[in-house]
């Protein structure tokens, strides 16, 4: 099947998503295409060269700058943070004194992301950093992985500010856009071309169909994990770096070789290999496509999405972005038929024979806004996840969702949907050193036992 422009149409529909750009880079040939609406309210159509939110794609662009540091030799990847930032302190006195860029890039630091309100200013790197002297500890530094949405990135950002005497906005704009030639990539919503914009967009059900997000932006803590718009043809100059050893599309070294290996090749293991791979590196998440080594960086904000695959092995990379959902199975679809001739894995079967000792799941695993919790009942374990009262009411959810637990493994579990807009997804439950399991570890973020359920 050829993948196109109607065939993209077509599934945008069938998804309820208003509107994706794709952009296709094999041997150094780039092929771009959009369908669908910038806006469902005013149903102008995108182009490729629409501007969308990029979410946390955002961390491999702060990734790739922080590591210009260390080709520079004006940091150690393995030197503690407190190197560059004297007054870096948090509740758990060995993080303090001992977390480093690499736990912070691969999200093995296990800080809390307990920062206040940095406000919307130029120093909220600063401030965020500054506020986070009472921060605990999820997990024990190093312990796991857990993914850090702002604040591990934010404190990487304000390492790059204080080497270049810059704000965050600035060093990414004279590291890497400038130097790159690219024109409509920007770190704030004011900077975009708002004449090219995508709006975000939600579906609270398939016959209301999307509607437009009620949040327009994430907020400026969100910047160096979250906040770089694009466009899809920008976003292959990303994928042409990754694939070519550090070079943009015009030629311009964006970092050594070298250090691209190390980026690529720093791996931690993710608890939860199913939703996207089996390891984690430096910016970057490593899948495993039955053998090959495939790397991805996707992103999400209130109603737009970013994903991009990189294929080492074939020189290619596909990269998408939308500005609706997400759905990961619209995702798998699509670069599915675009890269028909690899093969993606697909989740695994549970396994009904499965001997499970269910009372070491049974509990409650919390983090400030997320909360799950593992009963078991007629043998079948099953988890019930707390959603926020307002957000539950404007998709129209009930506060509580029930779902099924079935075992793949022993500390592996699916999650059949509830509801027809979403997809299987995946859950880690593990580490019965002293008995219970301790955690949960569920879309990349990890949750601890607070206690029995």
């Amino acid at each position: 099947m050829t993948f196109d422009a109607p065939r993209l149409a077509e599934l945008l529909a069938e998804y309820g998503i208003p509107s994706a750009a794709i952009g296709i880079l094999r041997d150094g040939q780039r092929t771009e295409f959009a369908a669908g609406v910038k806006n469902v309210e005013t149903s102008e159509p995108v182009t490729t060269g629409t501007v969308y939110q990029c979410g946390s794609m955002t961390k491999t662009w702060t990734a790739l700058a922080f590591l210009q540091l260390v080709d520079e030799g004006k940091v150690d990847l393995d030197r503690p943070v407190r190197t560059y930032l004297p007054g870096f302190a948090v509740a758990d006195p060995m993080t303090t004194a001992q977390v480093t860029p690499r736990q912070l890039l691969n999200h093995t630091n296990g800080i809390e992301e307990a920062y206040g309100d940095p406000g919307e200013g130029d120093d909220v790197c600063e401030r965020m950093v500054g506020a986070i002297a009472e921060a605990p500890q999820v997990f024990p530094l190093g312990h796991t992985h857990g993914y850090s949405a702002a604040l591990g990135y934010a404190v990487l950002a304000r390492v790059l500010e204080v080497a270049d005497g810059k704000t965050w906005d600035d060093a990414m704009r004279d590291r890497l856009f400038r130097p790159m030639g690219l024109t409509s990539t920007n770190t704030r919503p004011e900077q975009a071309d708002q004449a090219r914009e995508a709006t975000g967009h939600l579906v609270r059900s398939l016959a209301e169909g999307p509607i437009v997000t009620p949040i327009d932006y994430l907020p400026r803590a969100f910047g160096p994990g979250g906040g770089i718009t694009s466009t899809i043809g920008e976003v292959l100059a990303l994928a042409h770096v990754l694939l070519n050893d550090g070079v943009a599309p015009n030629g311009h070294r964006v970092l050594s070789a070298e250090l691209l290996r190390e980026m690529k090749n720093s791996r931690v293991p993710i608890p939860d290999p199913l939703m996207f791979g089996p390891e984690w590196a430096l910016g970057l998440i490593v899948c495993d496509w039955n053998g090959e080594t495939v790397y991805a960086t996707d992103g999400s904000t209130v109603g737009q999405n970013s994903r991009l695959r990189i294929l080492p092995e074939s020189n290619t990379a596909v990269a998408m972005l939308t500005n609706g959902g997400p759905r990961e199975s619209f995702s798998r679809t699509v670069f599915a038929e675009i890269l028909a001739e690899h093969t993606i894995p697909s989740l695994p079967a549970p396994d009904p024979e499965l001997k499970l000792d269910l009372e070491r799941y049974v509990g409650v695993y919390e983090r400030p806004g997320a909360r799950y919790e593992v009963s078991a009942e007629a043998g079948q374990l099953s988890l019930t996840l707390a959603i926020d009262p307002t957000r539950a009411e404007f998709l129209r959810k009930p506060d509580r969702v029930r779902y099924e637990l079935l075992p793949v493994s022993e500390t592996l579990f699916l999650m059949p949907p509830t509801d027809p807009l979403e997809d299987t997804q995946s859950v880690a439950i593990y580490d019965f050193a002293n008995g219970p399991a301790q955690y949960l570890h569920t879309n990349c973020r990890v949750h601890p036992r607070v206690t029995r359920a």
